[in-house]
């Protein structure tokens, strides 16, 4: 554990410098294309099922429920005029930085249920996943994404659980640039 939370520090602040202008540029367009605050902060449901607030970037309209976006009836309408970009590019993820930085979140982890997704709650607690810290991306994030249902999604945080290390993480996080460079498993 000293490891990984070592090298998330490192990359969370290296990615934090790189990135500092994307960052601002974002900011700037999402303040400029949608009424409303900058950021998203999301109820997630961390290590321990404990909850705590995620912040991205706001890519949807502030009338938008407070669901998964696949529960959503019709969820291209809730999108801000930049909103679709940001969330396959993932430029709306980069503020979470910060709970990395903060040892809220992970690089590399199961993805942070919203604190209502309950069934996704149970189905890990039961397995034993919740004892790991959330992460920005995940084995079930290059796996499917959006498109896997519950269960899956859960066979892939356990099989993560049993086989994580520096090297399976560092194998995800190539993984998951690969993924989001090609904008693969995101609906919306």
């Amino acid at each position: 554990m000293g490891l990984k939370r070592a090298v998330d520090i490192l990359l969370a602040v290296v990615a934090s410098v790189i990135l500092f202008v994307p960052i601002l540029v974002v900011a700037l367009c999402v303040r400029m294309t949608s009424p409303g605050p900058i950021l998203y902060w999301s109820k997630r449901v961390g290590r321990f099922n404990q909850i705590f607030l995620m912040p991205k970037f706001r890519s949807m309209r502030v009338d938008t429920p407070t669901v998964a976006t696949h529960l959503l009836e019709n969820p291209d309408r809730f999108l801000t005029p930049i909103g679709s970009f940001l969330r396959k590019s993932s430029l709306d993820e980069l503020p979470q930085l910060w709970c990395i930085l903060g040892g809220r979140m992970s690089f590399v982890g199961p993805r942070p249920a919203l604190y209502n997704q309950y069934d996704l709650i149970e189905l890990r607690t039961a397995h034993g996943v919740d004892k790991l810290l959330p992460g920005l991306t995940g084995w079930a994030q290059i796996n499917g994404r959006d498109e896997l249902p519950i269960p899956e999604k859960v066979k892939f945080d356990v099989e993560y659980l049993h086989r994580r290390s520096i090297g399976f993480d560092m194998r995800i996080l190539f993984l998951t640039a690969g993924k989001v460079i090609r904008r693969k498993g995101i609906k919306h």
